[in-house]
């Protein structure tokens, strides 16, 4: 009997609860066919392998968040350097109200795991790709100096952002405290660099 989509979705929520808690290495098969009281051999038949489902459940997250955190509505509302700092805020609690999707985000992107390299990194650079070029068209409204090279400063940004992203990465995994004071700390310092490139490049 084939397997119902709703069925299916059900399976896929608790999978993620399984490679959320172990971690994609250490989360076998038949884990996953016990929490999902189904057997390995349907996993197989409707997913193929664990690296599929796994691949399938990061999509969902990935477009999870996009929606939740409605990315798209914000690149079109505010300038460049506004968004930046409400999409960090917006991530910020995200985040934090879903620890088991940045568990599985964090593994994926930061901690690959092995055998998994050539297909996240496909999917990085897609989603990078995409929304690189949202940041850029926003970006392209920002006037600059006359002598200031738009893509050197946009990389500039974009490696200073990388650090913080970074930054938050590392504090959430050492387990501080990410309270709203961490976060008005966190958006103060960060801002602070954005403050010193802005008024370098912009007119």
């Amino acid at each position: 009997m084939a397997l119902q989509q709703y069925d299916k979705e059900e399976i896929l929520d608790t999978c993620f609860d399984v490679f959320a808690k172990h971690g994609y290495a250490n989360t076998s098969t038949s884990m996953l066919a016990e929490a999902a009281g189904i057997s390995k051999a349907l996993i197989f038949h409707h997913f193929e392998s664990k690296k599929k489902l796994y691949l399938n459940i990061l999509d969902r997250c990935i477009e999870k968040g996009r929606i939740d955190m409605d990315f798209d509505t914000l690149i079109e509302s505010q300038d460049f350097f506004k968004a930046k700092e409400i999409s960090s805020i917006t991530k910020f609690h995200y985040y934090k109200e879903n620890p088991k999707l940045m568990k599985i985000i964090r593994e994926a992107f930061y901690m690959t795991p092995d055998g998994l390299k050539m297909e996240i990194n496909e999917k990085y650079v897609k989603l990078n790709h995409n929304n690189e070029k949202e940041w850029k068209r926003l970006f392209s409204k920002v006037p600059l100096k006359d002598d200031v090279d738009r893509n050197q400063a946009f990389k500039l940004i974009t490696i200073t952002l990388d650090y913080f992203d970074q930054k938050y990465l590392s504090d959430l995994e050492n387990n501080i405290d990410l309270n709203e004071e961490y976060l008005k700390d966190f958006l103060e310092e960060r801002n602070d660099y954005l403050t010193m490139i802005r008024f370098g490049i912009e007119k």
